[in-house]
């Protein structure tokens, strides 16, 4: 056994040591052009100067990222991009037919999920109702507006499909949905689109013409589930009415597990948006009336109300173009892979460092603690530590300031957006405008790790860089303060949703939730559209509490439910 295990040693060495001398080098020497494009000048790379306050990268980041992501999307109901996309051949979509047997022939609404469509599978108990199943038979243009756009509420959730349909919003008709799709379908039959996607309680699509692109794969009669919306299908014994109400319950319920199914990442993928046309009404260029709007504002009360008729005019004309554009004219980078390569190699370290951050320890374990952290820093840099940006050992001292870091700040800021930015590829707009999101991001977490992991250089918490006696605790904890602030301040401009979860973990019989429309938003029978959320509605007012900032909890999985 000893023998095998030797020999099992040997062979791992002489095998990596052969992977090693088989790796040739492109060059002894870095070329001079290899850094064609990056700015020379380190003046510019300060890690004390944080992003300006009307900077909106992030923002087209993050929104770019959670496209067709239910919990994202959930989280900030109110969007802000238009994007167009396709429906691949094969795609089953489904129809519940509330007006009885009939094919709808013309503009109607078609869901992604069956669990979805069956809400709308309506008629009388004793004759069933009626669900259609479709199957695309050519690729189908849709047009996705971001966001829960398709809640029927005052508060913003239809303000981009409003300037697209009617060029102004228009409150009076927010229940109005026949003249939106009809309105949406006519500016759509110009460009192409057959479709607009929004998300309910999951993904809908608004169809303009059934009889183009779909054909029918089972049009059956089914049981109609009783779900308590038509009073007059529900029977008088009270012991009857309760099942029914569980059942009600119980399918609202799988409604929205279904829901959880595309959540997050990589979320609906029988959708395939086209990054490369994407629209943001947090492009200050195209869209500038909207910034003095958001101005000290959260990013919960961010609206589109308040842009301007140029502006208005600029979204509809830059639509346009992106659908009349050549698919092979663009570049053909996968935006949406490299926007979440970003998550991906940030997200969980970040949290992770707040978690150590936020851990309670007594004076005798403080410096070890601190060592901790600068590993998990100096892992996070350690692709970007440019060995001739390392001060010598013996120069680092408590009074140092950061500047020699710079060099290791721009490595790492520049290295996901380089080779787009400087190979000379042809983007669109919208591809500028997001590779301009990735820079701003990046720069902004590279900015303050590296001033984090260079702090604990100069402070002397670097088992890399021993100091000849080790810091007082006074200073250890001053730093540990300084960091704690400088990654909070970050996680909390980054605002991903990848972050946002039930902590603790929920119960294995329990699902992670935030409040979806339209549970809990429906208003009072008979009141006026105004004045929905007075004291005396049912309901709560979505301009307060967690139905204006959702906030995650654990629900229940099995009965009892509640939301």
């Amino acid at each position: 056994m000893l023998f095998t295990r030797k020999a099992a040693a040997v062979w791992l060495s002489l095998a990596f040591e052969r992977v090693l001398t088989a790796q040739i080098p492109l060059s002894s020497h870095t070329p001079s052009s290899f850094y064609l494009g990056i700015e020379s000048d380190l003046g510019q790379w300060n890690l004390d100067e944080g992003p300006g306050v009307n900077a909106t990268g992030h923002l087209v980041f993050e929104t770019a990222n959670s496209l067709l992501q239910h919990w994202a999307n959930t989280r900030h109901r109110i969007g802000h991009t238009i994007v167009p996309g396709t429906i691949p051949v094969g795609t089953l979509l489904y129809h519940g037919a509330i007006t009885g047997p009939h094919l709808p022939t013309a503009l109607d609404w078609v869901s992604v999920e069956p669990d979805h469509s069956m809400l709308f599978c309506q008629g009388p108990i004793e004759t069933g109702c009626w669900h259609l199943t479709l199957a695309v038979t050519r690729p189908m243009r849709v047009l996705y507006f971001d966001g829960n756009s398709a809640a029927k509420i005052l508060e913003g959730t239809l303000d981009t499909q409003d300037l697209l349909a009617w060029s102004e919003m228009k409150p009076e008709w927010v229940r109005n949905e026949e003249r939106r799709i009809k309105d949406l379908c006519k500016w759509g039959q110009k460009h192409g689109v057959n479709g607009f996607v929004r998300m309910e309680m999951n993904f809908e699509i608004m169809i303009c013409n059934f009889s183009s692109h779909m054909e029918v794969i089972s049009f059956l009669n089914l049981e109609s589930i009783r779900t308590g919306i038509e009073r007059g299908y529900l029977p008088e014994d009270p012991d009857t009415s309760l099942i029914y109400s569980r059942i009600s319950v119980c399918h609202i319920f799988e409604l929205m597990h279904s829901a959880s199914w595309r959540e997050n990442y990589p979320g609906e993928t029988r959708i395939v948006l086209d990054f490369s046309e994407l629209v943001s009404f947090y492009d200050t260029a195209l869209v500038p009336s909207l910034v003095p709007r958001r101005v000290g504002l959260d990013r919960w009360d961010h609206r589109v109300a308040g842009i301007s008729p140029e502006d208005i005019e600029r979204v509809q004309d830059r639509l346009a173009q992106a659908l009349a554009r050549p698919p092979a004219t663009t570049s053909g980078i996968d935006w949406k892979t490299v926007l979440r390569v970003v998550v991906d190699r940030y997200a969980s370290r970040l949290e992770f460092i707040q978690h150590l951050l936020n851990l309670s320890l007594d004076d005798q374990s403080l410096f070890d603690h601190a060592q901790q952290i600068q590993r998990q820093l100096r892992t996070v840099l350690l692709p970007y530590t440019v060995f001739a940006a390392l001060p010598p050992i013996t120069s680092v001292t408590a009074n140092a300031t950061n500047s020699w870091a710079a060099p290791v700040f721009r490595e790492c800021a520049t290295s996901q957006a380089a080779s787009i930015a400087y190979r000379g590829t042809t983007l669109t707009p919208s591809e500028r405008l997001l590779l301009q999101a990735v820079r701003e991001t990046t720069h902004e977490i590279c900015r303050v790790v590296t001033k984090m992991w260079a702090s604990g250089m100069n402070l002397g918490v670097d088992a890399f860089y021993p100091p000849e006696q080790r810091p007082e605790v006074d200073h250890i904890d001053t730093l540990m303060g300084e960091w704690k602030e400088d990654v909070t301040q970050l996680i909390s401009w980054l605002d991903w949703s990848v972050w946002v979860k039930c902590r603790p973990a929920c119960d294995f019989e329990e699902m992670c939730y935030l409040p979806t429309w339209p549970f809990g938003f429906f208003p009072t029978l008979g009141a006026p559209l105004q004045a929905q959320w007075d004291s005396g509605s049912l309901w709560p007012d979505p301009n307060k509490g967690e139905w204006k900032r959702p906030q995650t909890k654990c629900i229940r999985r099995r009965e009892p439910y509640s939301f």
